[in-house]
């Protein structure tokens, strides 16, 4: 990881609209960087616009506000020659591997779908190049001529890691790529992502709700609730010296491998459902769950700040004389 900023979101918002006087705030002001090589977590529970933000940041969705600059380029801005670009040097590998596939296009069909709309790699080096990533991924030369529903949830998983390879791309957002995968097919998904990673000097956006597989490969994780990103630091500062109490939460749920531990260990409990995000709370989001929440909480809205050396976080309980 180098200290070159490659993706820089400043106070991204995504608003859908329900009717004239409702709109659903899935994302609410999100501010974060990326640098080049370097692999960024963000976790939280369904619903807080995690997977809308990575959609949100290739440009899947309009943004309602705020600003996505990929190597100092407004991303809405860039026409032509230069939006080619964006696409083909930014991909994505989506949730659902069977969903993502084309049933009607063969293997070959689906990782070439991108070299054939940006013009590459044509005739027999075509081809060639599918059996290169299919087994790149660990899949075979043969794989190629057969179809997305012939294969296992795994399979087809490296089937969109090989399409995302497909254009020598720089930043690779994966939404929840192993969510809809047995345990131990998980850890070959993630593996194999990080193996990549090193040999092509890759970038992610590695998007989860699993805070144990999220540890394993990111370098720095973003937690977001309701829409807001809460905290953010590096794993490890994450998991042993979290502050925010919605992380606290978070991290109390992961089970320990020990029976012993595990029922011996303190579980926090938070009550009542998340918020709508047609209507957030107030002052802080977290704060009608939140088992430390302070009058303030309910009022004013907390700032986004330094707490300790590259360890952000949004929450009263660490700003001026709460400290």
């Amino acid at each position: 990881m180098t200290q070159e900023k490659l993706l820089e979101v400043t106070n991204l918002k995504k608003h859908f609209p329900l009717d004239k006087n409702q709109v659903v705030k899935a994302v609410d002001g999100v501010s974060f960087e990326i640098y080049k090589g370097e692999t960024l977590g963000l976790v939280g529970e369904s619903g807080c616009g995690k997977s809308t933000t990575g959609r949100t940041i290739i440009n899947l969705y309009k943004t309602s506000d705020g600003t996505i600059r990929y190597k100092g380029n407004d991303v809405e801005l860039l026409r032509g020659k230069n939006r080619r670009s964006f696409y083909r040097r930014v991909q994505m590998i989506f949730q659902d591997p069977y969903a993502s596939l084309n049933p009607r296009m063969n293997v070959a069909m689906c990782i070439a779908e991108g070299m054939d709309i940006h013009n590459i790699h044509k005739g027999k080096d075509r081809l060639e190049r599918v059996y290169e990533l299919l087994e790149t991924v660990g899949l075979q030369r043969e794989h190629a001529n057969r179809y997305p529903h012939e294969f296992s949830g795994g399979q087809r998983q490296r089937i969109g890691i090989a399409r995302a390879l497909a254009l020598d791309p720089e930043f690779i957002i994966a939404d929840e790529p192993i969510s809809a995968l047995d345990v131990s097919v998980q850890a070959q998904v993630v593996n194999l992502m990080k193996d990549l990673q090193r040999e092509r000097n890759l970038t992610y956006l590695f998007i989860a709700h699993d805070l144990a597989m999220v540890k394993h490969i990111s370098d720095r994780i973003g937690v977001m609730y309701l829409g807001n990103i809460v905290e953010l630091t590096t794993s490890e500062q994450l998991y042993s010296d979290p502050l925010h109490p919605y992380t606290n939460v978070l991290l109390s749920a992961i089970p320990v491998p020990d029976p012993v531990v595990e029922e011996q260990r303190e579980r926090i409990i938070v009550e009542g459902e998340v918020p709508s995000p047609v209507n957030p709370p107030s002052g802080c989001v977290f704060r009608t769950r939140c088992p430390e929440a302070m009058d303030i909480c309910a009022t004013v809205k907390p700032t986004w700040q330094e707490a300790k050396p590259g360890h952000f976080v949004s929450c009263h309980l660490y700003e001026g004389e709460n400290r």
